[in-house]
């Protein structure tokens, strides 16, 4: 069982391997639920566990919503920390929600750097999820900005600048 603490050493890949193993069992339990047909891919990167749910027609579309998504992995880490006793940072992606969500925030970054060659000295973006703000973080520095996250809980935002 995996106890690991944010103050403690960070999970090993087999702790995340029985994150994501939990997290698709309950995943599943709620597609089947829904009526809902769903393949689970699941995959350990980053010091995360990543499960993806994909389907060969539209019935995922209805799941695909970025806030739906996000509810969904809310509810999905409240089963893994049920089941393991500890935190998990687990990432779920549903019919390439993620991939929607970090062309939006490219799009939010690439709309700052423009009021920032117009003249702006920064230019702050809307409060999003830690895991969005990380996007958003990677985005900035492949544009050659600086970007830092202030703020508290639903506040929390990022702020982009020239380097």
């Amino acid at each position: 069982m995996n106890t690991t603490t944010p103050a403690q050493d960070a999970p090993t890949d087999a702790d995340l391997e029985q994150e994501g193993d939990i997290a698709a069992d309950f995943i599943e339990g709620l597609l089947d639920i829904a009526d809902i047909e769903g393949d689970l891919t699941l995959d350990v990167r980053q010091g995360r566990a990543y499960v993806s749910v994909e389907s060969d027609d539209d019935s995922l579309r209805v799941l695909s919503h970025p806030d739906t998504v996000q509810a969904l992995q809310e509810l999905t880490r409240l089963a893994v920390q049920s089941e393991t006793g500890a935190f998990s940072r687990l990432i779920l992606d549903v019919g390439g929600s993620r991939d929607e969500r970090r062309r939006q925030l490219e799009k939010l970054v690439d709309a700052a750097l423009v009021k920032l060659e117009e003249g702006a000295t920064q230019a702050s973006l809307p409060p999003m999820s830690s895991y969005e703000r990380k996007l958003v973080h990677d985005v900035a520095a492949d544009r050659g900005l600086v970007s830092e996250s202030y703020g508290e809980g639903a506040d929390r935002h990022t702020v982009v600048r020239r380097g």
